[in-house]
């Protein structure tokens, strides 16, 4: 046996003096030493720790000694680690030494450790043995053999005590289960385990110490203090554990209810799309709606820019399978549908999925559906964003996109797709399905039984399939419950799909309408996995079960939504056999169907064996306690029954029973069962060998308990079901399953302790978070090792074994993860880490959910009357028994508290939040095998009662029912204190609220406050004999469930429903002692549900007392149960005596309440809160009549002080006095601070008050007051600091001024004064790289929207490094501190090269707040123009809404809403309360008192505006909206502008923008106000209407008086320079070094001193900045201005009263409507400036007006063409020639198109022409884009703006006379870049439009004019560019006034006309000069076969006559004529 062991000898040089203890750690196993009490320097251990081990020792292993300072009541706290390698120990087999320790932060400390260590080898050939060192552990006696008697009582002796060590069985290794018998106990190391008499529950394993008494013990403080489970010592520490004291129960099902969805494409363009000459429309189709983009003639790259938006109202689950699908069609009009060139598909789900759930400007990638052959059709540029109900979709910004995208890099995909996906076959065969529901009436069955005389099953079954939009279906199968079909649906589709469901149906056919008989959906990613070592999708052959409605036939199912799969089905309809295969196809083979419709083919038969081994599985459930069954149902007899599958399922299971597999499905009714109870025989039991199940429980009535619920009478007898079913075995999944659920639990315990921690600020969070993280690792390997089994077990399939493989290397992964973090984890960065654990149980869920079923779920179902009433449905996995308890199911063999619920929709709103019934229900389902352990789980001390008659045979039989003869009695005790945050039931916006608490059968009520929402009832309530059944140690793990209601009571009927929340209580057995740290109990906070909306919060405690019996009644039990006797056994005194004592009430006023007691009560201490009264808003009518004198009551814990009442709400909403304050005892623990309530009360005559509505602040910690930190400000230096603020040359390192305070982890400074005079640019100009530099801007052109561009480029820039600084952050995960992020970035930034002028802004978030920085801003400009800042939100959300010291309390009335989330929240706001509060406790001290003009009547409210009226001036400018809501049947709106502020309003009407979604207003509005009458501004956006009045679109709210009087300054931005004329004037009425002066006499600090050399002095801080400015004239002249607006910008930096003032800016603000709660309808881009009218007059407003856009003509020369391809065969002699033109257009309709003039009969492709074009156009420089206005059609009232890339497309065509023209090449040109042309047509190639990235581009607008040759291109049948021709062209652009002066004409025409080109003779149409055609054809090319025929002519002539007259001239010779 090899062995390792430790001698620890002492540990030395410790700090100060205390118990001590140590931790030995080898090969992850770790040994605690017994605890040094009272030791000083040296605690002295002397204790050896031995390992045996199994491997040979590897000198690479380490041993880790940790020392702890022990305490009993806290966890331990680590002194130092020492670690050493066991290289030396390997090799000698022994050492002595003595070192030191490491503490935390791996520095060494004095403490050292003095170790011996020995190593044993197999052969014995390292170390010796001396004297018999191998100790053994002295047995515990007393601690294992009291065992046997002590838990016979209650289950009590250690088993309680060490509930700490149930729970930490997974984190302590050793932990396991030893052999049955009651004391074999395994020796190893320390740690003893043990498991006693079978007939009791399971033990936990018991730690056993040497030397610890049991107490400590318990406290679990031997443990690392980080490896504990809070839940498991919740004995220990305070309650916090949320695990055991707060069960997460959610009673209303949230998954089928409809929600808003919004769905928001923008289609901006296709390029490449496959094609000549097309005319294409993009389709963009969601479910069934589909919209249309507008037609774009002749061109494959077709820009749109159009925008649809498609909104839902559907469940969740059916939103995300919805699939869009864009596809392109060319040519389509009215009367034909177009031809399909390609199409994209992706379901809802994966856009969701996506980050800020959208894809923005990202490629996607066209196919052919039925041509899988073809590859790419083009792509698609696009924007899909799916808006959810209060998801905030974040739009990058819209400006200028630069058109240089890489299709490739940006395709729509998500992260981690390849970019080329392949064609696949996903085979989904489809065997046979078992236990079909009938879905027919029995009069149809009877009537066909007497017409045919044949019994006919009722179902006609057929599947079908969903997949991808696509569907396919099998074959029906008439009649019958077990339909076989072997087919398999066969879809095409590109793999990995973006399809993340398939969704298999069965359906029954029928004539009328077939309907669905279940549903399941298969998500792919479960059964695939897309790793290096992944596999492609794949299932089965496999079961899955299908659950639905109940399986009663109606012919209007109510709940056929379940069938159809919306909502959680209540029974089990069917299972069905199926597979899925996937095959990658390869599509270049021959023999491949192109086309991608679904097929259907049958297959073969699968054996039975395929799917597992047919089982008996046993499922035993005892119902130990039926409460609070709703009282509808109350008086009617009750039953419960339990089916698995149709296993026990009496009334509406399987039509017929198949015997055929020796299954007794009870088929049989229910009398026959009984009958069968009641006589089965002996014999027949044993030949069958059978026993009959009972799956219901005997009719009860039930009894009541309070007028809402009744309870059955189930008090000593507890029915018993039992159901025998025979299953596949697949146990290995489930087990699989469970073991990874439980480390999910765990883990999701652990998490939630840490965040408990940190929620309620306890200390060291980051211990428990690596105590997690142990855990989880141990737990992982822990897996790996168990998962391992069985793996050749029948009906295996391949997904089994990929996903065991998978599981087990991510849990590998993890584990491996998990240990590295731990060691990671630091204090300031918890949080970050806490979100990486949060996706290990995400990911760990995932993986614990088995794809593939085998058994199904069990249902258990209240019925009466024969009618199911109500319904739990719980997973077969989770109660499922194993031999490995890792492996056993969560809830197998426990009792568990089971709420049922009602079925379907009925369970929606008010109705599910009723509890139908609570059951306490025990269940174990197991092999039949196993079957002897069903009721070891069970609560000790009960007899079995069997069926009757039963013969000795039967003993094996399960009980009917369990008689309970011994109970335990307890003393529930509710210590009620407040609630705060109620749901408001009442009209007056508040609740009359009392508390109902249920425990077991008992309820009480605390007594009813009424009006409030925060009441404190302050109330005990002591339910006395509650009598328990179970075993001490599993009820003190484990307690029952307490219910705690909440109503609201009305004076008229019943009590109305608020809210509803769980507890457990702390439990106290008799032995236990009562005191800390476990009592008295803490108050805590639960969360309080109304459905699944939160309804507030109870603060509250709960104990449960076990009250003890007298010995004698025991004695007496424990013989008759246990027939032996035992010895006499003592246990306190008999009754109540040993419980702590109750107070009387001490309240005379309250009766008999009993108080809270005393230890329980929160701590109180003395505190006075100030009370800052402002004034009231926009309150509503009451009860139709104005508000006219309200008056506001503050009421905190009891006490309260009331406002000066408002004498005239309507002329000043103001009050007189500003501040009032009262003293009250509030807790010393600020979580548990009182609600402060707000309430406006409207004084009316006759003494009436009437309430106007109320506020409860709920969280009064923002409000306490702390002194200002003297250090904190100050850079810790008295003497002068200058702020560096020079520009210097950019190619330095800039110098980077870090600043740390209290409040901000770091801030990097860095800020460069832009402005110079303009010689001093002129002298410091670079010389620029490369092209794209723009040059030095004219003053004199630039306006505001250059400013603004110039920002947005900017905001992008920052945007982006932000990201990037993200990214390497992430990264970096050792990244310690803020600092180094700081520093990586601006090393970054000088890494970026030398080019561009570094700036950062630092945009922490408001100071108060003590937020950390959002991460310093980084700037990178162009350095020319002046900018603005660019907020993509509300200015509010940037500056903590101002309220830096004016806060504003929303005031309600009125019922709240029941829809999610309180929609209408909004509906019930009547008003609002302006004013603030502090706090802070007694007595003060007297420094702030003593301060420099301190008030004594404004507290601490000094300094503050009075609030007398004030009439301001407030100009709002509105820049421009984007992505507006579409109003208009066109998808369009016609949007303009109101602005209302209190009375006033301005509407825009005439100036509207017709069809646009993206508009640019460009306005300003002055409106004169008067604060605080009106003070909050509506801006909306409407859209105009012909007919009919007009929609809002949407609309923003800004409370203008909250940025009047905040410090930020909000009224009018601060720029970045100052100038006083050009675009960058001044537009403060205030010069800087005004508001600086005022700025600092408001801070009382002394005023600013101005230096020479350009200094000035504030507050010890010295500022550096130019003193010269220009004015208009360009005269210079000196100034202190740019010094004191330096200071302004940094004002920030001023100690004490320095805060970030607001910059010049421009805010986004989302549009709103009340129509669609939450979604935003677009954003709107605008400002706000403020003037008091008692300042000086602010100077006209900044002209922001749109840009104009500038007129251009475009002229185009087409000189010549050559190598243009021949497409004719000439007409005569069939020669290749063509007939060329070229067409050229530069706007998007080809409304403006230009032809040449035709070069006919070209036979070398070359065409001359001299033809000009002119373009005219207009073009907006800043945004790159043509200006279009037109009418969209003949019937549109106006014209719409278009804008669209400038691009120039010029066409070669050949001229067809009878036919169309033949589209032979184009090319199309980029105004803003495109490649320079050739110089001669040679070197022009295809490869100036392939490379076109890598050309250097030019732009029209700089070179003005161009000349070259350009290739035309085409794509072939291959879809390949190539070649078709090339043009030599001029391109030359003018303004429109050049184009005045110098005008052209067009084609050769004057004026300018050019010469005619010197075209061949051969250029020319033949019917049109025919004799030139003649003379052609006999001139040129025939000539010589003209002469050839006639000579030829000639001669047959003359042959001709010879031959004529030949025999005449014979005839007259011969006769010599």
């Amino acid at each position: 046996m090899m062995s390792l062991m430790v001698h620890l000898k002492s540990v030395a040089n410790l700090r100060g003096k205390g118990d001590r203890i140590a931790k030995v750690t080898f090969r992850g196993l770790s040994f605690y030493s017994h605890v040094a009490a009272n030791c000083e320097e040296v605690a002295h251990f002397n204790e050896t720790f031995r390992w045996p081990i199994a491997s040979s020792l590897d000198g690479g292993e380490m041993l880790e000694v940790q020392v702890y300072n022990y305490s009993k009541v806290f966890t331990n706290r680590l002194v130092g680690t020492f670690c050493m390698v066991l290289q030396k120990v390997a090799e000698e087999g022994q050492l002595e030494l003595t070192d030191t320790l490491l503490d935390d932060n791996n520095t060494s400390i004095n403490t050292s450790v003095t170790i011996e260590i020995r190593y044993q080898s197999m052969d014995g050939t390292v170390g010796m043995w001396r004297n018999g060192e191998l100790l053994d552990v002295p047995d515990d006696r007393d601690g294992v053999f009291s065992f046997e008697t002590e838990s016979l009582l209650s289950g009590q002796s250690h088993g309680s005590g060490a509930s700490a060590g149930r729970s930490l069985q997974g984190s302590i290794a050793t932990f396991r289960k030893a052999a049955r018998g009651v004391s074999s106990v395994m020796k190893l190391g320390k740690i003893k385990s043990s498991k006693d008499d079978p007939r009791k529950g399971d033990e936990p394993a018991v730690l056993d110490m040497v030397d610890l008494d049991r107490r400590a013990m318990r406290l679990a403080g031997m443990l690392e203090p980080d490896a504990i489970s809070l839940a498991s010592v919740t004995a220990v520490t305070t309650n916090i554990s949320n695990k055991r004291s707060k069960p997460d129960i959610k009673m209303e099902p949230s998954s089928g209810r409809p929600v808003d969805y919004q769905i928001n494409v923008t289609i901006v363009e296709a390029r490449q799309l496959i094609g000549l000459n097309m005319d294409p429309v993009v389709c963009v189709e969601i479910g069934e709606e589909k919209k249309y983009t507008s037609m774009k003639e002749s061109t494959n790259c077709p820009y749109y820019n159009e925008y649809f938006v498609f909104d839902f109202h559907v469940p969740p689950d059916v939103m995300f399978d919805k699939i869009i699908k864009l596809s392109v069609i060319h040519s389509k009009n009215l009367l034909r549908s177009g031809t399909l060139v390609g199409t994209f598909k992706m379901d809802v789900g994966t856009v969701y999925s996506q980050p800020e759930h959208q894809f923005y400007h990202k490629w996607a990638i066209l196919s052919d559906p039925d041509d899988i052959t073809a590859g790419c059709k083009g792509y698609l540029k696009c924007d899909i964003a799916v808006v959810g109900k209060g998801d905030n979709i974040k739009t990058p910004h819209k400006a200028n996109e630069t058109d240089e995208d890489d299709i490739e890099g940006n395709l729509l995909l998500p992260e981690g797709f390849p970019a080329e996906r392949q064609w696949a076959r996903f085979y989904v065969k489809i065997h046979r399905a078992e236990g079909l529901p009938k879905m027919n009436t029995n009069i149809m069955a009877n009537v066909k039984k007497a017409l045919i005389g044949e019994n006919r099953d009722l179902v006609d079954p057929y599947v079908q399939v969903h997949f991808s939009g696509q569907r396919g279906k099998t074959s029906v199968q008439k009649s019958s419950y077990e339909p076989i079909w072997n087919e398999q649906v066969i879809f095409t589709e590109l793999f990995p799909p973006l399809c993340k469901r398939m969704k298999v149906q069965i359906r029954d056919s029928d004539k009328v309408n077939d309907v669905a008989i279940g549903t399941h959906f298969i998500d792919l990613r479960k059964i695939s996995n897309d790793g290096d070592k992944g596999f492609l999708p794949t299932l089965g052959p496999a079961w899955v079960n299908m659950y639905g409605s109940t399986r009663q036939y109606t012919l209007m199912d109510e709940h056929q939504d379940l069938n159809d799969g919306l909502g959680e089905g209540v029974s089990f309809r069917a299972r069905l056999l199926l597979s899925i295969a996937v095959e990658i196809l390869d599509t270049t083979s021959p023999e491949i169907i192109s086309s991608t419709d679904v097929q259907v083919e049958s297959v073969s038969n699968i054996s039975e064996s395929a799917t597992g081994k047919m089982e008996e599985f046993f499922l035993f459930g005892a119902f130990l306690e039926a409460t609070m069954i709703d009282r509808k149902i109350g008086d009617k007899s009750t039953t419960f029954e339990i089916t698995i599958g149709n296993y026990g399922n009496q009334i509406d299971g399987t039509s017929k029973p198949s015997l055929s597999k020796k299954k007794k499905k009870d088929g049989e009714s229910e009398e026959e069962e009984n009958e069968l109870i009641q006589n089965s025989s002996d014999e027949e039991a044993e030949e069958e060998g059978d026993l009959v199940s009972v799956s219901s429980t005997p009719l009860m009535r039930p009894v009541i308990t309070d007028r809402n619920y009744f309870h059955l009478p189930y008090f000593e007898k507890k029915p018993c079901v039992y159901i025998r079913s025979w299953w596949q075995d697949q146990r290995r999944r489930f087990y699989n399953s469970n073991i990874m659920d439980k480390i999910a639990d765990k883990l999701e315990e652990g998490l939630n302790d840490v965040q408990e921690i940190i929620k309620t600020e306890k200390a060291f969070p980051e211990r428990r978070l690596r105590g997690v993280l142990e855990e989880l690792s141990i737990g992982c390997s822990r897996f790996v090792n168990l998962a391992n089994k069985d793996i050749n077990q029948a009906g295996r399939t391949k997904l089994d074994r990929e996903r065991l493989k998978s599981c087990m290397r991510e849990m590998d992964n993890m584990g491996q993860q998990a240990k590295q973090m731990r060691t990671q984890v630091k204090k300031n960065i918890v949080k970050e880490k806490l979100k990486l654990v949060q996706n290990f149980l995400q990911r760990l869920r995932f993986l614990a959910d088995e794809p593939q079923h085998s058994i199904p779920d069990v249902f258990v179902w209240m019925m009466s009357n024969n009618k199911r009433i109500a319904y739990a449905r719980i997973p077969s996995k989770d109660i499922l028994y194993s031999v490995m308890d890792e492996e056993t199911g969560k809830d197998c063999g426990k009792v568990k508290a089971v709420f049922l619920k009602l079925p379907g929709k009925k369970g929606f709103g008010q109705a599910g939040w009723t509890v139908q019934a609570k059951l306490e229900l025990y269940l174990w389902l197991g092999l039949n095998k196993h079957k002897k352990e069903f009721l070891s789980g069970l609560p000790n001390g009960f007899e079995e009662v069997k069926v009757a008659k039963a013969g000795p045979s039967l003993h094996s039989t399960p009980p009917v029912s369990l008689v309970y003869d011994m109970k335990q009695v307890f003393q529930l005790r509710a210590h009620m204190y407040q609630a705060r945050s109620l749901f408001a039931a009442d009209n007056s916006g508040l609740s009359d609220p009392f508390a109902r608490v249920f425990f077991s059968t008992h309820s009480q009520v605390t007594e009813i406050l009424s009006e409030t929402l925060c009441p404190t009832w302050d109330q005990l309530l002591v339910f006395d004999n509650v009598e328990l059944f179970g075993e001490a140690s599993e009820l003190r793990d484990d307690p029952p469930i307490i219910v705690v209601e909440i109503y609201d009571q009305d004076t008229v009927g019943k009590a109305e429903f608020i809210g509803r929340t769980f507890a457990k209580p702390t439990i106290k057995m008799c032995d236990e002692h009562y005191g800390p740290p476990r009592f008295p109990p803490q108050l805590e906070y639960y969360q309080i549900y109304r459905g699944n909306c939160t309804a507030g919060e109870l603060l509250a405690a709960f104990e449960l007392l076990q009250i003890p019996f007298d010995g004698e009644e025991i004695r007496r039990a424990l013989i008759a149960v246990h027939n032996f006797a035992v010895p006499q056994i003592k246990i306190g005194q008999g009754g109540t005596a040993d419980l702590p004592p109750l107070e009387g009430p001490t309240d005379s006023e309250r009766g008999p309440i009993v108080p809270v007691p005393l230890g329980i009560r929160p701590v109180l201490s003395r505190y006075r809160i100030e009370v800052l009264f402002w004034g009231l808003r926009d309150l509503k009518r009451i009860n139709l009549a104005q508000v006219d004198r309200p008056r506001v009551d503050i009421e905190c814990a009891g006490r309260g002080v009331q406002s000066a009442l408002i004498q005239n709400y309507k002329k000043n909403p103001n009050f007189s006095t500003l501040v009032k304050w009262f003293e009250v005892d509030l807790p010393e623990n600020e979580l548990l601070h009182p609600p402060l309530n707000i309430r406006v009360v409207d004084c009316r005559a006759f003494g009436r008050n009437t309430l106007v509505g109320s506020h409860a602040v709920t969280c009064l910690r923002r409000f306490i007051y702390c002194a200002p930190d003297k250090s904190s400000n100050n850079w810790g230096s008295a003497g002068d600091i200058i702020v560096n603020l020079e520009p210097e040359p950019a190619v330095r390192k800039m110098d980077t001024f870090v600043k740390l305070d209290a409040t901000s982890d770091a801030v990097v400074k860095v800020d460069m004064i832009e402005e110079e005079s303009d010689k001093e640019k002129k002298k410091k100009k670079k010389k620029k790289k490369g092209v794209e530099e723009e040059e030095e801007p004219d003053e004199s052109l630039l306006d505001w929207w250059s400013k603004y561009f110039a920002s947005i480029e900017t905001l992008k820039e920052t945007l982006r490094a932000q990201e990037e600084a993200q990214a390497e952050a992430e990264e970096r995960e050792d990244l310690e501190i803020a600092i180094e992020a700081a520093d990586i970035k601006s090393d970054d930034l000088v890494r970026k090269g030398s080019r561009t002028k570094d700036k950062f802004k630092k945009s922490s978030k408001d100071k108060r707040k003590g937020h950390a920085l959002d991460g310093a801003e980084i700037r990178t400009t162009k350095a020319k123009v002046d900018e603005l800042l660019v907020y993509n939100k509300e200015l509010e959300t940037e500056y903590g809404n101002f309220e830096d010291w004016l806060h504003t309390f929303n005031l309600y009335r009125g019922k709240a809403g029941d829809d999610d989330e309180h929609a209408q929240d909004d509906d019930r706001i009547v008003g609002r309360f302006k004013g603030s509060l502090c706090m802070y406790k007694l007595p003060l001290s007297e420094e702030i008192t003593r301060d420099a003009g301190f008030d004594p009547n404004m507290g601490m409210f000094q300094s503050i505006p009075h609030n007398d009226p004030i009439n301001v001036l407030v100009r709002v400018y509105v820049v421009r909206a984007t992505d507006l809501h579409p109003a208009d049947i066109n998808g369009k709106a016609d949007p303009y502008i109101v602005i209302k502020l209190g009375k006033t309003e301005v509407k825009d009407k005439e100036n509207y923008i017709s069809k646009q979604l993206n508009p640019v207003f460009g306005k300003s509005f002055d409106i004169e106000a008067t604060f605080p009458m009106k003070s909050m501004l509506t801006v909306s956006v409407y859209d105009w209407d012909l007919v009919g009045t007009d929609d809002l679109i949407g609309e923003t709210k800004i409370d203008l008086e909250n940025r009047f009087y905040s410090k930020y300054r909000a009224t009018c931005g601060i720029s970045s320079s100052y100038s006083v004329h050009g675009y960058n004037v001044w537009r403060d009425p205030l010069k800087p070094s005004q508001i600086l002066a005022k700025l600092c006499k408001e801070g009382k600090i002394d005023p600013p001193q101005y230096g020479p050399g350009g200094k000035v002095k504030v507050a010890k801080r010295i500022f550096i900045g130019p003193t010269v400015m220009e004015d208009e004239n360009g005269l210079k002249k000196q100034t202190e201005e740019h010094l004191a607006l330096t200071v302004l910008n940094h004002w920030e930096e001023v100690p004490r009263v320095g805060c970030r003032l607001v910059p010049e800016h421009v805010e986004t603000r989302p549009l709103l409507n009340p129509d669609k709660p939450g979604i935003e309808q677009g954003r709107i881009e605008m400002w706000v400036d403020m003037f008091p009218m008692d300042m000086p007059a602010p100077g006209p407003a900044i002209d922001i007006s749109p840009r104009k856009p500038k007129s251009f003509e475009l002229r185009v020369i087409i000189w010549n063409t050559d190598d243009v391809i021949l497409e004719d065969d000439a007409f005569l002699t069939g020669e290749k020639m063509s007939d060329i033109y070229v067409r050229g257009w530069l706007k998007g309709q080809q409304e403006d198109r230009q032809d040449t003039d035709v070069h006919y009969h070209s036979l070398t492709g070359e065409g001359n022409f001299n033809w000009r074009f002119v373009f005219p156009f207009d073009y907006l420089m800043a945004e790159e884009k043509i200006v279009i206005s037109k009418k969209e059609s003949m019937f549109s009232w106006d014209e719409t703006e278009y804008k669209i890339p400038p691009r120039l497309t010029l066409q070669v065509w050949d001229a067809d006379h009878f036919s169309a023209d033949d589209f032979l090449g184009a090319i199309e040109l980029d105004l803003n870049r495109f490649p320079r042309g050739a110089k001669t047509s040679k070197q022009c190639s295809i490869d100036m439009i392939r490379n076109e990235q890598a050309l250097p581009a030019i732009s029209i607008f700089k070179q003005k004019r161009v000349k070259g040759w350009w290739p035309f291109v085409a794509r072939d049948e291959n879809d390949e560019m190539e070649l078709t021709g090339k043009v030599e062209a001029e391109l030359h652009l003018v303004t429109a006034e050049e184009a005045e002066k110098s005008p052209v004409g067009l084609g050769r025409n004057e004026p300018d006309p050019l010469e005619k080109p010197n075209r061949p003779d051969t250029t020319f149409l033949w019917f049109l000069s025919p004799l030139k055609a003649i003379r052609y054809l006999v001139c040129n090319r025939y000539k010589w076969l003209i002469i050839k025929i006639v000579s030829a002519l000639l001669l047959l002539v003359m042959l001709g006559l010879f031959l004529y007259s030949m025999p005449g001239y014979l005839v007259k010779k011969l006769l010599g004529a």
